[in-house]
């Protein structure tokens, strides 16, 4: 009993610990600055070190951002001056790697470790967004439809095998026939006797060849496969609230769905979900036009993919990974237009038992696909 509540123990505090890392990043920085020499010397002044310091862990919050992707890297341009005069707001603590003075070249050059305040970097890029700068009244609205499911059933198919043999068949032959004879006659005393003689010689040669070809074709046919729902109450929370930070007006679609005329339907959604990848094209025209009805114009929408639990190697703990694929579509016009995707990407949440990891899993992934589609979205200055 007291192994078991250690081990609890254990679980929660790397989970606290899992949680912090999520809003404090590790990055490496390195800058190169030159130098003119004086009449005292030619090394680096304490003030181009402490300038290439800074311009270091300026690049050590570029690199973090050009690892979170192409969105992610757009938004940090946007704000790079103002991390640039505020480095301490951004950066927790720096710690110098390594140094070089290049004498010769005059060149100073300095790498360092950073820990970097993610929270507050966020914070920055929204506060600078269009969504951010627009009045309550007037921001957009968005609803979204994201599905977690998991494989419940798998048909597969044997190969179906067409097999064709040809056969052929060569004769040669040769032949010869030869006859010979002879008749005679002779008369005795009134008598005639007769005589005859044939002889006949034959022959004959045979040769037979048989050719076989074979050939054929094999045909294989992909699985189909049927999808388990799970619930997603505690999805939604995640989706709103990222959503909602980032300035949109989130309404659930449960709450949207009445106000459709009848033609988006939640369970629509599951069901085409549970048999494909896609939504069928009848179904999506009617979400369509149902929000466009509810003056909803924009909605984001996917699936989350729950994969098998497997034993994590490193700590022991049950590990489920979760495929993520998504997407926003602005309805404002007669013509949908896909103005934000992502996926498909993995994400993977470790957990004491199969569906506490399955749990962490789900969050994470709806977290990082939530503020991957935001990023884009926000370079896009949507209000």
């Amino acid at each position: 009993m007291r192994v078991f509540a250690l081990m609890l123990l254990a679980f929660g505090l790397l989970f606290v610990a899992l949680s912090a890392q999520a809003q404090v990043a590790t990055a490496r920085g390195k800058a190169s600055v030159p130098y003119e020499g004086s009449v005292f010397g030619s090394k680096a002044s304490p003030e181009v070190k402490e300038r290439a310091m800074r311009e270091a862990q300026v690049k050590a919050v570029e690199f973090y951002y050009a690892e979170a992707g192409e969105a992610e890297s757009a938004n940090f341009d946007a704000i790079r001056e103002r991390v640039g005069a505020n480095l301490d707001k951004f950066i927790l603590d720096a710690t110098v790697l390594d140094e070089q003075d290049q004498t010769d070249k005059r060149v100073y050059t300095v790498t360092v470790r950073t820990s970097i305040n993610v929270a507050k970097l966020r914070n920055a890029v929204k506060a600078g967004s269009a969504t951010a700068a627009t009045a309550k009244g007037d921001k957009s609205k968005l609803t979204f439809l994201f599905v977690s499911r998991q494989v419940d059933s798998e048909k597969t198919f044997d190969d179906r095998v067409y097999q064709r043999v040809d056969r052929g068949v060569k004769v040669d032959a040769q032949g010869s026939d030869k006859r010979r004879g002879s008749e005679g006659e002779s008369i005795r005393g009134g008598q005639i006797g007769t005589n005859a003689s044939r002889s006949r010689d034959a022959s004959f040669e045979a040769k037979r060849t048989d050719t076989i070809e074979t050939g054929g074709s094999t045909t294989r046919k992909a699985s189909e496969s049927t999808w388990r729902i799970f619930p997603s109450a505690n999805l939604n929370s995640v989706f709103t609230g990222i959503f909602a930070s980032a300035g949109f007006k989130v309404l659930e679609a449960g709450f949207v769905e009445p106000y459709t005329n009848g033609l988006m339907k939640i369970k629509n959604v599951e069901n085409d979900y549970k048999t494909g990848n896609d939504l069928d094209p009848a179904t999506l025209r009617d979400v369509v036009r149902g929000l466009q009805a509810a003056q909803v114009p924009y909605l984001a929408f996917g699936t989350l993919d729950v994969g098998l639990a497997d034993v994590d190697p490193a700590s022991g703990l049950q590990r489920v990974a979760v495929t993520v694929t998504g997407k926003i579509l602005d309805l404002t016009s007669g013509i949908p237009e896909n103005i934000s995707t992502v996926g498909p990407v993995q994400y993977a949440g470790l957990g004491p038992t199969e569906a506490e990891a399955r749990g962490n899993a789900l969050k994470k992934a709806a977290d990082s696909a939530a503020r991957e589609l935001v990023s884009q979205v926000t370079n896009l200055g949507l209000r």
